[in-house]
């Protein structure tokens, strides 16, 4: 049961996040009646808060700009959120890699203790932006766990079945690519696995205690890498080149600079490497280049061609 005061204080919370709210909206969120939603929109105005009624068949209120609100009023979910975004800052290469960590310092030194905690446990490895949409309930769940050395237990996937719940430990929480995934050791196939974080369903009761294993390489950005590229190490596991009948000018804009090279052979052709998961891959991505090409190197990458060659010729074929 809310008090008064934390009642107030989510008001204005929700207040902050869109401009009008109709006084049923708010009652519902808040879970009281429009009345007592009234009658706390008087107790703020009375503490100075410009609060306009807003007319309209259900009546709202707005927040007037320049009200002065409280500092750093914010609900759990919003310190997961504000806490991933300065993480996320603080390696972005845009220049504010030191405000951001000043700045998510300050956020801890002025939270609530039990806040605090929250904000403390989510340990967090960014290589890229987070896309794809997680509870904050389940990142502070699994982030806990982490900081605990606790055994996770959870569902996975989206089909809750009969079967006993999925056993980890969790060794960091990444985000890559535009989603969340979990870095753990699966303890019912004995190795280490990459969950996607989103089709995580934490239990409430966490398991035993664990010494914590040595990730192979020591390094997550690393191992991840490697295992989103098929490999054991962050360098793809297949790599070879091929002479195209392609200036080189025309070929580099699409060559990623990281992982391909570009060199003139004269002004009309080019040798271009590159790398991939496969060699089947590999071969098909000199493909795409829609030239002639000639001298694959090496030989698997050679048989590869030859392989998509007779695939080709079996599609044309019907």
């Amino acid at each position: 049961m809310t008090t008064p005061t934390s009642r107030l204080l989510r008001m204005l919370s929700l207040l902050q996040t869109r401009r009008d709210w109709s006084g049923a909206a708010l009652a519902e969120r808040l879970g009281t009646s429009a009345r007592t939603v009234r009658r706390d929109v008087d107790r703020l105005r009375d503490l100075g808060y410009s609060i306009r009624a807003v007319k309209g068949p259900d009546g709202g209120y707005r927040l007037e700009p320049g009200s002065t609100v409280p500092p750093l009023l914010f609900d759990d979910e919003q310190v997961v959120a504000i806490a991933v975004a300065l993480r996320a800052a603080s390696v972005a290469g845009a220049g504010v890699e030191e405000p951001a960590l000043r700045a998510l310092g300050a956020l801890r030194q002025v939270l609530p203790e039990r806040v605090r905690h929250r904000l403390d446990s989510l340990e967090v490895t960014t290589m890229g932006p987070a896309g794809a949409s997680v509870d904050a309930t389940v990142l502070v769940a699994v982030s806990e766990a982490i900081r605990a050395s606790e055994v996770l237990r959870f569902d996975y996937g989206e089909v809750r079945d009969a079967r006993a719940p999925r056993r980890a430990e969790p060794y960091s929480l990444v985000t890559t690519g535009g989603r969340w995934y979990l870095v753990a050791w699966d303890l019912e196939h004995d190795e280490w696995r990459i969950f996607r974080a989103d089709r995580i369903t934490p239990k409430s009761a966490r398991g035993a205690r664990f010494a914590r294993r040595d990730l192979p390489g020591g390094d997550v950005r690393a191992f991840v890498t490697a295992r989103f590229r098929g490999s054991t190490t962050p360098e793809w596991p297949c790599r070879g080149s091929v002479v195209l009948d392609l200036p080189a000018r025309e070929v580099a804009p699409f060559v990623s600079g990281g992982d391909g090279v570009v060199e003139a052979i004269g002004e009309r052709r080019c040798r271009v490497e590159l790398a991939s998961w496969s060699w089947a891959g590999l071969a098909a991505s000199f493909a795409r280049f829609d030239a002639p090409l000639s001298d694959p190197r090496p030989v698997a990458l050679a048989e590869a061609f030859a392989t998509l060659a007779e695939r080709a010729a079996r599609a044309a074929l019907g």
